[in-house]
């Protein structure tokens, strides 16, 4: 009996620049427009469309607002019909704010709107996030440590097995208050 060979994954930034070329053709947008749309460098977008970029989080979602769309489009590959990503394993997307770093575990498949992401944040400053598409909301259940978060004017801390939900298509930021807080993220896109 054949075996079934799973082609090889893309490398995170290979996946991330035929995302967002996909995305932005997808959207009728020229890069110029894009960049514009989204305040980042016509270089920086070129170079992260030919895959040879360093894109922040920050970056990452600028792009994703401007196009009107879930943040895990640009940085999920193709959907497998088995997925694992073991501990350590997964494509990390750091923060240039604060001791931040996020992992996309799940992206929406078509039709569905969600991402789940496991992030690990160290206290010292804030990750201050931007609003995300019109509808969004946060699901945020802490595994480990201790974080506040929530929208500037509604604060909440949350601790280890706490759960809170606030609006995502406002600013808001994630803040660790103990060392190797561990949280995951569900983002739900109405």
């Amino acid at each position: 009996m054949p075996v079934k060979r799973t082609p090889k994954p893309l490398r995170p930034l290979d996946a991330i620049a035929s995302a967002l070329r996909r995305e932005r053709e997808r959207a009728d947008v020229s890069l110029s427009e894009l960049a514009r749309r989204a305040n980042v460098s016509k270089s920086t977008l070129s170079q992260l469309e030919a895959g040879t970029g360093n894109p922040s989080i920050e970056t990452l979602w600028a792009l994703a607002v401007a196009l009107g769309i879930p943040f895990s489009r640009l940085v999920d590959p193709p959907i497998r019909q088995v997925k694992v990503i073991r501990a350590g394993e997964g494509a990390a997307i750091r923060s240039e704010q604060a001791h931040f770093t996020g992992i996309m575990l799940s992206a929406c498949p078509p039709g569905a709107r969600r991402d789940l992401y496991v992030i690990n944040l160290e206290p010292g400053s804030s990750r201050q996030a931007q609003a995300h598409i019109p509808g969004s909301v946060e699901h945020l259940y802490v595994s480990k440590g201790r974080l506040r978060t929530g929208p500037s004017d509604t604060t909440v801390e949350l601790g280890p097995g706490d759960y809170a939900t606030f609006p995502g298509d406002v600013p808001h930021f994630y803040e660790a208050l103990a060392p190797h807080t561990v949280a995951v993220l569900l983002m739900e896109h109405v």
